[in-house]
């Protein structure tokens, strides 16, 4: 019997929400055969078997397991199986498999489901719960009682969405308790109506967030905490970019042609190169500066905000920069991109152009020490020589970590930006 523990997919994951079991419990698997879909703190990955026989689930679709915890096993075909109400014939519990420690295994093999402590009221044991560890802490929590449910998992495993309806129809016995002795309120002359439901704000739905969302709202925490930024506007004008979009266009006759983001973060690339400690970060009281120049880019995604690395960007012409960044577009829609092209990032370009916002101010993505924010591209008046004239423009907003970067330094920075993006023919000749 071969342990198929929860696999490090990425440097900063922790943990692993399972999303899918692709052979089904009792499937003969072949090493090297696709095994489970993880989700971690980045991407969605597929685990592959490292072993050959018979599968047997662990920790059911929907769990969140820590790394090297036991979340399935792969025997020889025709072995007993373990059993599955939450104690192996070794005798280890599930609670102890999903904190990653086995128990030493007995010598005698057990038979039978081993009764749960304790007695029912009329003297007869009650068996324990068949229920994956997750539901069963759960349960716990909401005072929810297991003994007689039979649940929605393989063979009837009583599995979290279990206990939360049945906490949903019943409430658990500690509010119920609540309910019981708390004293009686007189309703206030002017109260708001209450819903049919009993709360003033209507039927509540709570949303879970992905492994990917959980990370970001980690990450966005820390980042407003720990580092002290600002923000610096600029107005762009980008008529000879415009226009050597155009051209470009031209040549290419039908084929897709770089984008103005693309040449932001060509020009974010060639800018990092004359200011390296932008292309750095305030780390341990120290300043790292990095020799590679990795741009990321967000994308908002139905997975949550990506923010995928051209890596060596400044290197890259401004084609294959259009290239990179299309695919993890389309990657990104089909929940496809690699953990690997999520991370080394040195510097950032978050851009909201498409849904018309005139400016806005990102949050720095620790620990890099900036990252710049795009607006639309529009028509706009203009000042051009003492004359009124209409021209595209762009708003650039670019949030630095103050522990690296001063103001002068990021103002010059942010220039040399806008240089490269007003005389754009540097961009394709860098």
């Amino acid at each position: 019997m071969t342990d198929v523990t929860m696999p490090r997919l990425s440097d900063s994951m922790e943990e692993g929400t399972i999303l899918k079991w692709l052979p089904a419990a009792g499937d003969e698997v072949g090493r090297g055969d696709e095994l489970v879909e993880i989700e971690t703190d980045k991407a969605t990955m597929t685990y592959e078997a490292e072993a050959s026989g018979v599968l047997e689930i662990v920790a059911e679709v929907g769990e969140t397991v820590p790394l090297g915890a036991v979340i399935a096993r792969i025997g020889v075909p025709g072995a007993a199986p373990r059993r599955d109400d939450g104690q192996d014939q070794g005798g280890s519990s599930s609670d102890d498999r999903v904190n990653g420690r086995e128990r030493a295994a007995a010598a005698t093999p057990v038979a039978a489901p081993a009764p749960a402590s304790g007695a029912a009221a009329d003297g007869s044991a009650k068996s324990r719960a068949f229920a994956s560890p997750l539901a069963r802490r759960i349960a716990a929590e909401l005072g929810v009682d297991l003994t007689g449910m039979t649940g929605t998992g393989p063979r009837g495993r009583i599995v979290r969405t279990d206990v939360e309806a049945a906490a949903a129809r019943s409430g658990s016995p500690t509010e119920a308790a609540a309910r019981s002795i708390a004293p009686a309120v007189p309703a206030a002359p002017f109260a708001a109506p209450a819903a049919a439901n009993g709360t003033a704000k209507g039927e509540i739905t709570r949303i879970e967030p992905t492994k990917i969302q959980q990370v970001g709202a980690r990450r966005m925490a820390e980042s407003k905490a720990t580092a002290p930024d600002f923000t610096l506007q600029v107005d762009v004008d980008m008529a000879r970019a415009v226009e050597l979009r155009r051209q470009i266009k031209d040549v290419l006759e039908g084929e897709p042609a770089p984008t103005i983001n693309d040449m932001v973060v060509k020009a974010c690339a060639l800018a990092l190169r004359k200011h390296p400690k932008a292309n750095g970060s305030y780390r341990d009281g120290a300043f790292e500066l990095y020799s590679r120049i990795n741009v990321g880019v967000a994308l908002a995604t139905d997975h949550g905000l990506l923010v995928p690395t051209v890596f060596d960007a400044d290197a890259k012409s401004l084609g294959e920069i259009a290239r990179t960044v299309r695919g993890f577009a389309a990657r990104g829609r089909e929940g496809a991109i690699t953990p690997p092209e999520l991370g080394g990032g040195t510097f950032s370009v978050s851009n909201l152009g498409m849904y018309g916002m005139r400016s806005f101010t990102a949050v720095l993505n620790p620990p890099q020490a900036a990252i710049l924010a795009v607006g639309a591209l529009a028509e706009r008046p203009w000042v051009d020589a003492g004359q009124l004239v209409v021209r595209s423009t762009m708003a650039l907003s670019l949030t630095v970590d103050h522990r690296i970067l001063n103001g002068a330094e990021a103002a010059e920075f942010l220039t040399t930006i806008v240089q490269f993006l007003q005389a754009p023919g540097r961009l394709a000749f860098s």
